[in-house]
């Protein structure tokens, strides 16, 4: 498809639902490559799900934390993905292999991370209740970021478009601008209401073309400013904000926001619903409004780069927002007329003539140099749509689509048994394509003994000074909360098979049949299978030995 042709026609936002994406586990954040081919999802268990976004279908899994992903982030040329987790755990993992590079393990909470979009060896970083951190990849060093007011901690950050400036915003409202090389302040100002009170700066961010970027902030007003101009007006100034886009009516909070991949349109998801409102930014008015499913709650949002798509995330499903394609199979040629009954044809005088006689020489002499002008077919033009405007060139090594392998439900086994080095190669083959339905592959992978052995990533610590330790990342925050209360309304269920040290389940089952429950006695699997039966067949004698047990 010419992606030339898609600012052409019509708007260039979506207007209604077209699917989900399931990642069988809980997705918690998305986000696009630089070209949209393919979506990398995180979510709860831990798990990082690579969807081919062409095909809609799952390229990759790659096992990536004990605990929920709560941010992620592609480098430009595609090959590698920095993921967090509530652990405070800061992993650096390649695409193709599925293999992590190299771990960071930080005091406190991640709220956001970032590749420098220049510099593949830089990765911002945005720990909770502390200034942002600068990590430089190759040698595990990092910077901590100068910070307006060391009392006020609460602070986000983003590159800009090209990477040569940071800027980061506090709870007081005060953005600061930093050369990323030496972290100098070169420009700053402060975010102030109607009533010039200051509003909490909740997130930063910038548009993907042109040198606009957005600011959220907890007065629930988003404000587009222009970068030249902050840098223009330097420390302390007052710069005014090209648009200020809110909810008049509803005073809605905004959760996420982002532009589109032109940089026309600014998408926002609401805090209270599953909600998407879009503007126009050049002139500031609400387009569409998208409502999903009544009750759900929006996590993130991401607007595909190059195509009028938009990814939100809600009640763990990824949800697609794109325009409505009608199909018209009754287009005819420019000048085609329909008639409503026969009409005699006036034939012009060299309509049907092999050389037209009343052709005019000069023309004809063009017409011939046409003819023998050479017509290249064998260099490839750059798609423009993939290019920066200080680039000319495309990166022709990055990495667009994820190779998958084929999947054999009923393999033949080899009767004389394949050899180890083959074992290996279908160990990774397996690793490689990763499908929804992996979890056959996940209990066969141990298995193959020839693998070679992974290396080990290396974990550096990262030391902030005065950041408290004992922080709970406010994804884990909500949840918690709802689980625990869950847990203690009900009686807990033998067959979930999750309570394994739990004094219920090991009092009824010690002595029933001689199956040990513990787990380094051998018998587990055969206690959870007892545990299922007895729960579900049992007479009720046991139930009675079950609530005697329990007071």
């Amino acid at each position: 498809m010419n992606l030339e042709l898609l600012e052409s026609f019509g708007q260039n936002y979506p207007e209604e639902a077209d699917g989900t994406l399931d990642c069988i586990s809980m997705a918690l954040t998305c986000t696009f490559n630089r070209w949209g081919t393919l979506l990398a999802v995180g979510c709860n268990d831990g798990r990082i799900v690579i969807w081919d976004f062409l095909t809609r279908g799952i390229a990759k899994i790659i096992s990536a934390h004990i605990h929920p992903v709560c941010s992620l982030c592609w480098s430009r040329d595609g090959h590698k993905l920095v993921s967090a987790s509530t652990d405070n755990i800061v992993s650096q993992w390649d695409v193709l292999t599925g293999d992590c590079d190299q771990r960071f393990r930080f005091p406190s909470p991640i709220l956001k991370l970032q590749y420098h979009p220049r510099n593949l060896d830089k990765v911002l970083v945005c720990p909770m209740k502390s200034a942002p951190v600068l990590l430089t990849l190759s040698d595990s060093k990092h910077v901590v970021l100068p910070v307006d007011d060391d009392s006020d901690l609460n602070v986000v950050a983003a590159f800009d478009r090209r990477g040569e400036y940071i800027y980061t915003g506090n709870a007081k409202g005060k953005i600061l601008v930093l050369k990323t090389d030496t972290q100098d302040l070169v420009a700053s100002f402060r975010v102030t209401t109607g009533t010039s009170n200051t509003t909490a700066i909740k997130s930063i961010e910038f548009a993907r073309k042109g040198s606009c970027f957005l600011i959220n902030t907890a007065d629930r007003i988003i404000r587009v400013y222009d970068g030249r101009e902050i840098l223009t007006c330097g420390r302390d100034g007052e710069p005014e904000p090209m648009q200020k886009l809110q909810d008049l009516v509803n005073r809605t909070p905004w959760k996420k926001c982002c532009f589109s991949g032109d940089g026309e349109y600014i998408v926002a998801g609401s805090a209270r619903q599953h909600a998407l409102y879009i503007w126009e930014k050049s002139i500031g008015n609400l387009v569409k409004i998208l409502h999903g499913t009544r009750g759900e709650l929006l996590l993130d949002v991401a607007w595909h780069p190059v195509r009028p798509i938009i990814a939100s995330i809600s009640s763990g499903v990824v949800s697609i927002w794109a325009q409505n394609q009608v199909e018209n199979w009754s287009a005819f040629a420019p000048d085609f007329k329909e008639l409503d009954e026969n009409v005699e044809y006036e034939e012009r005088e060299s309509e049907f003539d092999i050389e037209d006689e009343d052709k005019s020489e000069p023309e004809q002499t063009g017409a011939d140099a046409a003819e023998d002008e050479e017509v290249d077919v064998t260099s490839v033009d750059p798609i423009m749509a993939f290019c920066s405007s200080d680039e000319e060139l495309e990166d022709y090594k990055a990495l667009l689509y994820l190779p998958i392998a084929p999947e054999v439900e009923d393999p033949e086994e080899n009767p004389f048994g394949p050899p180890p080095d083959a074992t290996g190669q279908a160990a990774s083959t397996e690793d490689g394509s990763a499908h929804a339905g992996g979890g056959e592959k996940k209990q066969r992978q141990p298995s193959s003994e020839g693998a070679p052995p992974k290396k080990k990533a290396r974990t550096t610590t990262i030391e902030l000074q005065g950041v408290p330790s004992d922080e709970v990342h406010p994804l884990l925050g909500v949840k918690g909360d709802s689980k625990s209360k869950k847990k203690t309304a009900g009686r807990p269920k033998g067959s979930k098979g999750k309570e394994k040290d739990s004094p219920f389940r090991a009092k009824v089952f010690k002595g029933d049949r001689g199956f040990p429950l513990d787990g380094e006695g051998g018998g587990g699997a055969k206690g959870k299978v007892q545990a299922e039966v007895s729960g579900s067949l049992g007479p009720p004698s046991y139930k009675q030995l079950d609530v005697q047990g329990l007071e």
